[in-house]
């Protein structure tokens, strides 16, 4: 079985976006890119809230036909189009770019995902992700730290009853300042 992965971009302070709910504090350069290729590589399916499905299927299934669009780009438009999606939405009545509906408990739901998937799983999207991390259900964190301080907002983790003990696997540190933290959980 697969390892849920919970991977987002987040500033300094914690947060995954500012209080305006605007993305345009993070980095979103080529090397960053690329390295989001090579992760989504190993990925079997992406697990998403609304919001952040809303937000990328706006953006990613179009991005190909924009002619000054980078090759790392491209390259991420095409995988996030070919990876399955499972959309976690009470309010959405269809999905498209290869994704799926899922309305029940986030454990129910991921047994079923865990049914059809053997190999790793990623978690994106803040509000979904919280009920994966209270739950206990995540086994892998990823930081991608951007240097950036926004003094509030929705943050990356939730508040919890009981810490959540980490090691620290992995690390890399990008031209733009950017660093990735990897952390598995301790059972």
């Amino acid at each position: 079985m697969g390892r849920l992965i919970y991977t987002l971009n987040v500033s300094l302070d914690g947060f995954v976006e500012s209080v305006a709910r605007s993305l345009d504090w993070s980095v979103g350069d080529d090397e960053l890119l690329a390295w989001f290729n090579d992760r989504r590589r190993n990925l079997d399916a992406s697990l998403y809230g609304r919001r952040l499905y809303e937000l990328m299927s706006a953006h990613w299934p179009h991005a190909e036909d924009d002619p000054g669009i980078s090759d790392a780009a491209r390259v991420y438009a095409r995988r996030w189009v070919a990876i399955p999606k499972i959309v976690f939405s009470s309010t959405l009545r269809s999905v498209d770019w290869n994704s799926r509906l899922a309305h029940g408990d986030v454990g129910d739901e991921l047994a079923r995902v865990r049914e059809a998937f053997d190999g790793d799983l990623e978690v994106a999207g803040p509000t979904l992700a919280s009920a994966f991390v209270r739950r206990g259900l995540v086994d892998r964190y990823e930081v991608v730290v951007h240097p950036v301080i926004l003094g509030g907002g929705t943050p990356y983790l939730p508040r919890l009853d009981a810490p959540i003990r980490l090691r620290l696997t992995d690390t890399h540190t990008f031209g733009s300042g950017v660093t990735f933290l990897g952390y598995d959980v301790v059972r």
